[in-house]
């Protein structure tokens, strides 16, 4: 027991979980299999949870969201996030990659490249520009498709 609120902030700090870095490698997956639209929903929010980005009930949000309103974003880009009640469910911001090098289809569009997004209050749109810019013509696509986990990571870290 901190006297006096000695020592005080560092039981906080203890307490409190340094976030994330907003990439880490480890949530970047190339080369991946094609599967159905769901299950690429569940596996990239399963590694957002995994990471301590989000609670579980994130992807449940994520497959909400898609439900009313479609995620891909044209050049073969898909950006899965949590419907808007589901910030409280959002620990740190961010990011999980999936790369389909055949493609998965996306209610009838093809995704290859799939970023599953966590922010804290407006970072997600922050997030979701970087992205774009980062990814806003099919050439810019095709090389992170062809790209191994260290280049994706330079792109969008």
């Amino acid at each position: 027991m901190a006297l006096f609120g000695f020592g005080k902030k560092k039981e906080q700090a203890a307490e409190q979980k340094a976030a994330p870095a907003m990439l880490l490698k480890e949530n970047i997956k190339v080369n991946c299999a094609a599967m159905p639209k769901e299950q690429v929903i569940e596996a990239v929010g399963k590694m957002l949870v995994d990471s301590g980005y989000v609670k579980a009930d994130y992807v449940d949000a994520m497959k909400e969201r898609e439900k009313t309103f479609s995620t891909c974003m044209g050049n073969c880009l898909a950006m899965p996030h949590g419907v808007e009640a589901a910030k409280k469910e959002i620990l740190h911001s961010g990011i999980a990659i999936m790369i389909f090098p055949e493609g998965v289809d996306w209610d009838g569009d093809t995704v290859k490249v799939v970023v599953g997004i966590a922010g804290v209050g407006e970072e997600h749109l922050n997030i979701l520009a970087n992205i774009a810019g980062n990814l806003e013509s099919m050439e810019d696509v095709d090389k992170l498709v062809a790209g191994d986990a260290d280049y994706v990571y330079s792109v969008l870290a």
